[in-house]
């Protein structure tokens, strides 16, 4: 019987995939979120404060930068980018959608808010 448990080894389980994430591409991840966050710092501590660019340009950047965080973040200390392609666009799908609805939920009570008189 130890023989079967020895011969399928770690791939048979997808432990394979895994093996990209080394010390070397966590450190390299960690380097572009700390380079990612420190840009953030300068756009909106001196950048914007000494009227270098206007508010909705820095902020437009900003929730870009942010995007891009939070990406680097679920691919890869949270594993999705070794995961299956199906799941990947599920979730990437559902969140596109959420974020959709936020948007038109905001939208909608603005418009409310604005055009409804007040009782």
């Amino acid at each position: 019987m130890s023989e079967i448990h020895t011969e399928h080894g770690h791939d048979d389980h997808g432990h394979g995939e895994h093996a990209g994430l080394d010390k070397k591409k966590i450190w390299q991840v960690f380097g572009i979120l700390l380079l990612i966050t420190v840009i953030e710092f300068i756009i909106a501590l001196w950048v914007i404060p000494n009227k270098h660019m206007s508010h909705g340009v820095g902020n437009f950047i900003y929730i870009a930068l942010t995007l891009l965080k939070a990406y680097y973040i679920v691919a890869y200390f949270m594993h999705l980018k070794y995961e299956k392609l199906g799941l990947q666009l599920s979730l990437t799908v559902s969140f596109i959608f959420i974020i959709y609805f936020i948007v038109l939920m905001l939208i909608e009570g603005g418009y409310l808010h604005l055009h409804m008189p007040l009782v």
